[in-house]
């Protein structure tokens, strides 16, 4: 054996033992978040698996359709939730880690249109403008998208007048679908995900104090606190996360980062 294909031996062993040490301390987390996160939570996933070596698994849906699965037992690590109340509702039966939570971000509410048919538009206007159109929302009565939709739309005088034709979807990234392939003329959605669909136009913003603070809590299942998933939560926090969330639209919220 030759010393030069000693060395090359040496070095090989050395990488594949780093290599396993590696693997030995790598985890998989699994996150349990509310749709509208998607676009920033995926780059933010795979920031974190490249720094971390961990591997994250997101699961994305409606809030409280989340809620009840991690009620129910579903292997949930992580639980980031589009309002409070469903997060308060999990801590109160004691399904999550109280330690754990802060405020990650907020967002804004907003009426969309398909981009080829947008025009800006008053609120109080929409009635007359839907017509027997559709207004596409998430579920009014459990989807935070919705809960925050029809709050405003009360807030405005609206409701009634347009109740009879919302087309409610499972959650709001479905409700969006519906504007973005011209099934509905108008919707109400998050301000970030009117921005990850280039096929949609926001024609409108809800003022603030028309509906409940939006905010995005999130916190760690109990008795799935590691390491791993502690790294993940620290990572949420930090600048690189943060400003993956706040470049899809999300605003920030008390304390979302440090």
């Amino acid at each position: 054996m030759t010393p030069p294909f000693r060395q090359v031996l040496i070095l090989l062993t050395i990488c594949m033992a780093s290599l396993g040490a590696r693997a030995a301390v790598a985890d998989r987390i699994t996150v349990f978040a509310a749709a509208s996160l998607k676009n920033a939570l995926e780059q933010v996933a795979s920031e974190f698996e490249r720094a971390s070596g961990h591997q994250l698994t997101l699961s994305l849906a409606g809030s409280s359709s989340l809620a009840r699965q991690i009620e129910l037992g579903a292997p949930a690590d992580v639980f980031l939730s589009a309002n409070v109340g469903w997060m308060d509702r999990l801590l109160h039966n004691g399904a999550l880690q109280e330690d754990s939570r802060f405020d990650l971000a907020g967002n804004k509410l907003v009426l969309v249109a398909p981009r080829a048919d947008a025009v800006q538009m008053d609120l109080t206007s929409l009635a007359a403008t839907l017509g027997e159109g559709r207004l596409a929302m998430a579920l009014v009565d459990a989807v935070p998208a919705g809960i925050y939709g029809k709050a405003a739309m009360e807030h405005l005088g609206l409701w009634k007048g347009v109740a009879p034709q919302v087309a409610q979807a499972d959650n709001v990234r479905a409700a969006l679908a519906l504007v973005a392939l011209g099934e509905a003329p108008f919707g109400i959605v998050y301000a970030s995900d009117a921005m990850a669909e280039p096929r949609v136009s926001v024609v409108a913003t809800f003022p603030t104090e028309t509906h409940p603070p939006i905010v995005y809590p999130a916190a760690i299942v109990a008795g799935r606190d590691r390491a791993a998933v502690r790294a993940f939560m620290s990572y949420l926090r930090g600048d690189q996360a943060w400003t993956a969330f706040a470049a899809q639209g999300f605003t920030p919220v008390g304390v979302a980062h440090e």
